[in-house]
């Protein structure tokens, strides 16, 4: 963020004519996360802002409560977004949720084409769709039409080597090892070329 002029929301005054001061519920606290995630000293924060020190202790600490022209003064060097100091860090609850899919053990689903293996599937919500695939395609024309569908996708190989078909693209040779990453409502298809059905590893946002 440049060090550009914010102009201010609209703002009634005091009663007396003085200038209105913020009360921003535990903005000290918020000043001093950001202060600390960025690594800076109260001496480095006071150089960015242009505040003194003293001054910036005292915000931190609660013993103050900044004008309106500070609170800009603290976004602009601190290269924030003035409502991103009144708006607290959502806190990151460590989820324990984990899936185990033993050798063999995911969920079958075979169609003309493929081979599917749904993978951790005892998962509720996910937000990825990790799915272990034979492909039995030995031609595009097996295709009836494009396969499609929201989101984006990640395909490895692990073994043989694969034509892989996208609808704005040539198709691609990708071998055991080779990966691609795509958008997955774009048309799509993989046909084995290899000797042997080629396997592969795809994860699905949608």
């Amino acid at each position: 963020m440049s060090s550009r002029n914010i102009t201010p929301p609209p703002m009634r005054g005091s009663l007396d004519g003085s200038p209105l001061k913020l009360q921003p519920l535990k903005l000290g606290e918020r000043v001093r996360e950001i202060r600390r995630r960025n690594h800076w000293t109260l001496e480095d924060a006071a150089k960015r802002t242009g505040l003194a020190r003293s001054t910036l202790s005292k915000i931190e600490n609660e013993q103050m409560s900044p004008t309106f022209d500070v609170v800009q003064k603290l976004a602009a060097g601190m290269e924030i977004e003035l409502p991103q100091l009144f708006v607290a860090t959502k806190s990151h609850r460590a989820s324990g949720r984990r899936a185990i899919t033993r050798a063999g053990e995911g969920r079958p689903r075979v169609t003309a084409t493929y081979e599917h293996e749904l993978l951790s599937v005892d998962l509720a919500q996910r937000k990825m769709i990790p799915f272990r695939t034979t492909v039995r395609a030995r031609s595009f024309d097996e295709f009836v039409s494009w396969v499609r569908h929201p989101g984006e996708e990640f395909l490895y190989v692990l073994d043989g080597t694969i034509a892989f078909y996208t609808e704005f693209y040539e198709p691609i040779t990708l071998a055991a090892g080779d990966s691609v990453y795509y958008d997955s409502d774009m048309g799509h298809a993989c046909v084995s070329i290899s000797e042997e059905d080629a396997t592969i590893l795809w994860v699905s946002t949608g």
